[in-house]
Parts: C-alpha cells; sequence; structure tokens
C-alpha cells in the first residue's frame, strides 16, 4: 500500500522524501543526539557547533543540487509532452549543461529535428501530389471537351457550334483569359471573328485581320504558332499592334489548314505580366486546332455533298437545285430547236393549319402521297420535284 502512495506521487514530492530520508533526517538525528547525549557532559563546543553547522550546509547544498538537476529534467519532460501534442516547433534550452539530462535533451532535439524534416518532405511531397492531381484534372477536363467536338463532328452538327466548343475548351488551357477563332472567309483572305469566349471577349468579334495588315503574315503565311509572352518576343511595332487590336499581352495561336491553305486560327491568351508558356500547353492546343481542321473540312464535304444530291429525302422527287439545272437545260434546248417547254409550280393550301393541328408524321405521310400522286400523273420524260417546305414543280 505505501509502495503504491509513494509510486503515485509526482516526481517532485518523490524527491522531496529523497532528500528528508538522505539528508534532513539524519542531520535531525545528529543534532538530537548532540544535544541529548554530548551536550549535558561536555556542554556546548564550538567545534561541535562548527560541525552542525557543516553538516547543514552540505545537506542544504545537497538539496539544492538534487533540485537543480530535478529542474532540468522538469524542464526535458514539459518539452517532450508539448512535443508529443504535436508542437515540433519546441526546442529544449540543454545550455552548458553535458550530463545524462542534457544528452536527453540533445536526443529530444534530434528527434524533433528529425520530425520536422520529415514533416518538410512529406508536405513537399503533398504539395507535388496535389500539382500532379491538378495537372490530371486539366488533362481529363481538355480529354472530355475533344471527346464533345469529336461527338458534335461524327454527329453533323452546325458548323458554329463546334467552333464555339471549341473555343469554350480551349480557354482552360495554360490559365487563359480568353479564347478565340478567327475563320477565312470563303471569298476573300480575309480572316473574321467566328467564336471568342471568355472574360470581356464580347470585343473580339469586331476584330478582322486583312492582307494588308502587318499583322496578317504572322498568322497566316508564318506557317508556324504565334507565340507571344515573356521567354518569345516580336517586333515592338507588330507587338503594340497586336496588342492595340487584341487587347492581350500574352497569346497562343496556331493556324489551321485545310488541303495546304490556312482555313482558321485557333489562340487563347491572357494580360498577365512575366508569364509565359509550356510546350504543354503548345501541344494541347494544336490537338484542339486539328479538331477544328477536320470540322472545317467535314463542313466543306457536306456542303459538296449537298450540292451533288438531285433527290429530296423525303418524298423522293427531285430537289429544287436539280430542277433548276433541269429548267435551264430545257429552255436553252427549246430555244435551240424552237419546241415549247412548261414549267409548272404549286403549292399545298392551309399547309402551316394541317401542321399544326396533326403534328409532324401525318404532314409527312400527307407530302409522300402528294408526291406519289405526281410522280404517277405524268410522263417519262417529265421531272417532278418538291422545291419547298409546301411547294412543287
Amino acid at each position: 500500500m505505501r509502495k503504491n502512495i509513494i509510486s503515485s506521487q509526482g516526481l517532485k514530492r518523490k524527491l522531496l522524501v529523497a532528500v528528508a530520508l538522505m539528508a534532513v533526517l539524519p542531520l535531525l538525528a545528529c543534532i538530537s543526539l548532540v544535544s541529548w547525549y554530548l551536550v549535558p557532559k561536555v556542554g556546548w563546543r564550538l567545534d561541535v557547533s562548527l560541525a552542525m553547522f557543516v553538516s547543514a550546509l552540505i545537506a542544504l547544498t545537497g538539496f539544492f543540487v538534487i533540485k537543480q538537476v530535478f529542474m532540468q529534467f522538469l524542464s526535458v519532460t514539459t518539452e517532450a509532452k508539448l512535443i508529443a501534442a504535436g508542437d515540433v516547433s519546441r526546442k529544449v534550452e540543454v545550455g552548458e549543461y553535458n550530463d545524462e539530462v542534457g544528452d536527453l535533451g540533445s536526443a529530444l532535439n534530434q528527434l524533433t529535428h528529425r520530425i520536422r524534416s520529415n514533416m518538410d518532405e512529406l508536405k513537399s511531397y503533398s504539395d507535388k501530389t496535389a500539382q500532379i492531381n491538378f495537372e490530371i484534372q486539366k488533362r481529363v477536363i481538355v480529354l472530355s471537351g475533344l471527346l464533345q467536338i469529336s461527338s458534335l463532328i461524327s454527329q453533323g452538327e452546325d458548323l458554329g457550334d463546334i467552333l464555339k466548343l471549341a473555343a469554350e475548351k480551349s480557354r482552360l488551357l495554360a490559365s487563359s483569359d480568353v479564347a478565340f477563332l478567327l475563320a477565312r472567309e470563303s471569298a476573300e483572305d480575309a480572316f473574321s471573328m467566328k467564336a471568342a469566349e471568355g472574360i470581356n471577349s464580347q470585343y473580339l468579334f469586331r476584330v478582322g485581320l486583312s492582307p494588308k495588315e502587318d499583322l496578317f503574315p504572322l498568322f497566316a503565311h508564318s506557317g508556324k504558332p504565334l507565340i507571344l509572352d515573356a521567354k518569345e518576343s516580336q517586333k515592338e511595332n507588330l507587338v503594340a499592334a497586336f496588342y492595340e487590336k487584341f487587347r492581350l499581352k500574352n497569346t497562343l495561336a496556331i493556324p489551321i489548314y485545310v488541303k495546304g491553305r490556312v482555313a482558321a486560327i485557333l489562340g487563347i491568351g491572357n494580360a498577365r505580366e512575366n508569364f509565359s508558356y509550356a510546350k504543354d500547353d503548345l501541344d494541347m492546343l494544336d490537338i484542339f486546332a486539328k479538331q477544328v481542321g477536320i470540322a472545317i473540312e467535314n463542313d466543306i464535304l457536306l456542303h459538296r455533298i449537298e450540292k451533288l444530291e438531285i433527290k429530296d429525302a423525303l418524298t423522293g422527287l427531285y430537289n429544287e437545285a436539280f430542277i433548276r439545272v433541269r429548267l435551264e437545260e430545257e429552255i436553252k434546248r427549246a430555244v435551240a430547236y424552237q419546241r415549247p417547254c412548261a414549267l409548272i409550280i404549286f403549292d399545298v393550301d392551309n399547309f402551316k393549319n394541317f401542321y399544326d393541328n396533326f403534328g409532324l408524321l401525318p404532314t409527312e405521310v400527307t407530302l409522300k402521297k402528294i408526291a406519289k400522286l405526281l410522280s404517277d400523273s405524268v410522263s417519262d420524260i417529265d421531272r417532278v420535284g418538291r422545291v419547298g417546305n409546301d411547294e412543287f414543280a
């Protein structure tokens, strides 16, 4: 029971008990023996007093030495508790002590230093991992955008919608403020803005490039991407002209070729200071540019196919383009051989009301029946066509 009580006390209490047992109690016993047995026989002598004083002084000195050791050990213990609680910035002040407690403090300082080094290293790895995850996320977003563009191309969607989506997804590259897409006009060499996405990008729709401008060769004739940033620079007059037109200090623009000719220009940009593009930015934008090139070429092919088609998809009759060409031929033939020719055009009465009341499917069925009736009512050399929504010739 006594052992449990002593062990349950703090170290300070134990130290006081130990000092009392080792110094105070023997001193009191010595005083008692002197006062009871020695003093009554020989009287109070100076050497006895001096011995008592020296004994007391030695006891007190031992007490303060033990107290100093204890306080030093208590300081190490306190710092160790704080470090164990998570405050690894703490440091044990060893001072000039070269004893075991000092060695313990030095060992504890080395341990915390290693912990801090490991934590800094882990933080560095964590930052690198976060950066890698961020880059992966960016790549996933970019790839998702490419898949969306490919899906629109495969579905034959409108070219304007594809160009707008390409500009929107391109703006995600290199933390760009805006993305723009210039396309060459079919009738001339000038470029006009077809799509622009980003912060305050509406002004870009007024931007165009004509062959007379100094900037035109940079985009249309250089045959390589245009890069303006802290690393890559152009002539000062061209940089000033570019900033005045596009309001961008940095840009990355890639020409898009269709059959060996620049058909469009896809670009991204921002107005930041001391900014430079990485090679990955150029590679990713080049992929978007190739997708846009496929979309433009696909649109050209679709228009050519439409021009080659001569039949209406719904009724199976000839379309308007064929009727017009055939009419011109018949008129020339009639003039050359002095023979009559005729063209009859009519439409279906109340067609819109019928569509509004009955819907699409019954309307298509009716148009097919009218087409069948017309085909059965003409000779083999006559041509019947659908030249409008509800117009036939």
